[in-house]
């Protein structure tokens, strides 16, 4: 099944999982502590009750505007943080954390195909989408593992409703750290 399927089929717990693991992967751009978002995985994990009190307050602490050096502004730190800034208020509202998952799983993708392509002309959102509908060929090996990892997510809570949430935490985890392996390394070649 096509990652966009996943997130058609998927239910509010599995929809506000997804775009949270999505911008998990996605801190090291923003030089946030990995722990960050554990605040909302755990409002994930009870009820979903807390959630607004819980982004409002990992807003607060994370950087407002990113400096990513683009002149277009949409590198990859601008785009994580536009995951964080579109999060819905509220963890039961399915409608917008359908729109919020599917921004955040293809800025996600944005973000390793850029990084996968540092300094080289954007190909486009289209190429992408076509990614995520199933259309693999051509895929980096940066924004296949993302991809992989999208559709993993979607596949455990499907099958595993909450206890599914763990293995999530875990699975962005290591994304991160791919990420931030990636940043660092593209960082000693730029200096």
């Amino acid at each position: 099944m096509s990652l966009v399927e996943l997130l058609a089929r998927a239910d509010a717990r599995g929809l506000a999982a997804s775009g949270l693991a999505c911008l998990d992967r996605c801190l090291p751009l923003l030089g946030a502590d990995d722990d960050a978002l554990r605040p909302l995985w755990a409002s994930l994990t009870a009820d979903g009750a807390e959630w607004g009190t819980q982004l409002a307050a990992v807003r607060a602490v994370l950087p407002p505007d990113p400096a990513d050096g683009t002149a277009d502004g949409a590198g990859p730190a601008v785009l994580a943080r536009r995951m964080l800034d579109a999060a819905p208020a509220t963890g039961s509202d399915e409608e917008a954390l359908r729109a919020w998952a599917d921004d955040c799983s293809g800025a996600a993708l944005h973000v390793h195909h850029l990084l996968d392509h540092p300094g080289k002309p954007d190909e486009g959102a289209q190429v992408l989408a076509e990614h995520r509908a199933g259309r693999t060929d051509g895929m980096t090996p940066l924004v296949e593992a993302e991809l992989r990892r999208q559709t993993t997510i979607l596949e455990l809570l499907a099958g595993h409703g909450p206890a599914g949430l763990r293995q999530a935490v875990e699975i962005s985890a290591e994304g991160r750290r791919v990420l931030r392996a990636v940043v660092s390394r593209q960082a000693r070649g730029a200096a």
